[in-house]
């Protein structure tokens, strides 16, 4: 297991194979179909592709990716944060989502105050930025927790949806302290 970073209550780690049940489980939950979307994953074979293809690829293609976020006490996955680096924006985006009976209770906050801390000091991004849906109100939030400011809407490809650009600028934010409220 390759641990990048702990919290409080949380683990952050690389997914393995091992994690395909988890997979399933997070990427049919009704939060994800509605604000991130159908990946198809459908059995446990498809979790399995979705992990080679995405997380375990990014992981030795950049060095991060999404990570399993794990309760410190227990070891169980509760979601997924990280870093993406997605073909069609340029800069390096910040990914989460958790199941649903983990939502409200912080956890998402405290995996993304890690992970920015991971973008600026382990990985020296000058920038990072989160899309969301424009409804979904819950990641609005914690992005502007994170000192994350709107700036546009983007489409990924052309037949998306529009969604929200949020970002940081660490040369004009890391004066506003941000990086000390995320340790």
């Amino acid at each position: 297991m390759t641990l990048v970073a702990e919290t409080p209550r949380l683990c952050l780690r690389w997914l393995e194979p091992a994690d395909a049940s988890f997979i399933l489980a997070l990427l049919n939950e009704p939060g994800w179909l509605r604000f991130i979307g159908q990946m198809m994953v459908k059995t446990e074979g498809d979790a399995l592709s979705y992990l080679h293809k995405g997380p375990l690829k990014m992981y030795q293609e950049r060095g991060f990716g999404l990570y399993g976020v794990a309760f410190k006490s227990t070891g169980e996955l509760s979601g997924l944060c990280g870093l993406i680096k997605r073909p069609t924006l340029p800069d390096v985006d910040l990914g989460f989502a958790f199941l649903a009976r983990f939502c409200g209770q912080g956890y998402a906050f405290e995996a993304a105050q890690a992970c920015v801390v991971l973008a600026r000091e382990q990985f020296h991004l000058a920038r990072l930025v989160a899309i969301t849906d424009s409804d979904n109100r819950r990641s609005i939030q914690l992005l502007t927790r994170l000192g994350m400011v709107f700036e546009t809407q983007v489409q990924l490809t052309e037949t998306a949806p529009l969604l929200d650009l949020f970002a940081l600028n660490w040369p004009a934010q890391a004066e506003s302290g941000i990086l000390e409220q995320a340790r």
